[in-house]
């Protein structure tokens, strides 16, 4: 797999939060625009709850097709806290972050699937808004 490596000094320039379609969309100033679903930025939470508190330690996150964004925090100048309707809301997501999130969303996701599917958890139909 390819990693993507965010430009030096690259920001966000906006982050818009579509309701009705569940997903966060947001533009770098390098001209970079990624759109990331709610239920992907909550199974890659930065936060130990899923990360562990070391390598080897990772929780695989289920359940997570109906999860939305309720706020989205400003963290300092380097980041956002996403509140989810899980309650879940301790995943700090710097610029870095986001910025590979988004630029390694395809084969990110294609890993997600995999793993749950090894896992033996089949997902629920995505809701219809």
């Amino acid at each position: 797999m390819r990693l993507t490596v965010k430009p030096a000094n690259t920001h966000p320039t906006e982050i818009k939060l579509h309701q009705v379609s569940n997903i966060i969309e947001i533009s770098f100033d390098d001209g970079s625009v990624f759109q990331l679903p709610a239920e992907y930025l909550r199974v890659y939470t930065p936060s130990a709850e899923a990360l562990g508190h070391g390598p080897g330690q990772e929780v695989l996150q289920i359940n997570k097709e109906d999860v939305t964004i309720k706020e989205i925090r400003p963290v300092g100048n380097y980041a956002i806290a996403l509140v989810f309707s899980d309650g879940h809301d301790s995943g700090i997501y710097t610029w870095d972050l986001l910025y590979k999130l988004g630029a390694e969303y395809q084969a990110l996701w294609a890993n997600y699937l995999h793993k749950l599917d090894a896992a033996g958890y089949k997902r629920k139909p995505p809701r219809q808004n």
